[in-house]
């Protein structure tokens, strides 16, 4: 029947967990671009012999087979980049070889550009070297952090006015806002979060 090779590659990916990506099926994609290469020379055989009596009805539905087989195919793509992109987001930009082994050679390409152009992003936001939008993908649990002054730094002025004295080993509540640009510049450590 029409569509059943496509159906099994969107099956095939649905029975795989969401955090790892099966092995590409370049076998049953090409199956279903030949099949969808067959409807389509039926099609133009069905208008080629029977000019007089056109039978609508199968030429419509072996286009609706050919849209169908292009939108699961599309699909099936779709998934497994949108698992590469979550995976670049999670694990960052090196692949562990078991995923590297089930892409295809045009998806570790579009994997490798999605990394260059994320990291290119990157550099262009935030202060000197850009901001890392891959290190805090998930909200912090409180606006306040705890933090321990890594050398003696003088005054801080907080936001509410407030003046702090940085000493060495001394530890103090900060907002976040504030402790971030301190422990990058190494001055403060987070202790807990």
């Amino acid at each position: 029947m029409y569509c059943d090779k496509v159906i099994e590659l969107l099956k095939e990916l649905e029975r795989s967990r969401e955090d790892t990506i099966p092995p590409y099926n370049n076998d049953g994609i090409n199956h279903v671009l030949s099949e969808m290469k067959t409807l389509d020379a039926e099609i133009i055989d069905l208008l080629r012999t029977q000019k007089d009596n056109l039978p609508l009805d199968a030429i419509r539905l072996r286009r609706a087979a050919i849209e169908r087989n292009k939108r699961c195919l599309l699909t099936y793509i779709w998934t497994r980049i949108q698992r590469l992109k979550e995976m670049r987001w999670e694990i960052g930009a090196i692949l562990p070889s078991d995923v590297r082994q089930n892409l295809s050679q045009s998806e570790i390409e579009w994997f490798n550009n999605y990394c260059k152009t994320l990291v290119s992003y990157m550099k262009t936001i935030g202060p000197d070297t850009g901001l890392n939008l891959t290190q805090d993908t998930k909200p912090p649990k409180s606006l306040y952090t705890e933090v321990r002054s890594l050398v003696d730094a003088g005054k801080l002025e907080l936001e509410s006015g407030e003046v702090l004295i940085l000493r060495k080993n001394s530890q103090y509540m900060l907002s976040r806002s504030q402790a971030e640009p301190l422990i990058r510049q190494g001055v403060l450590e987070q202790v807990r979060q």
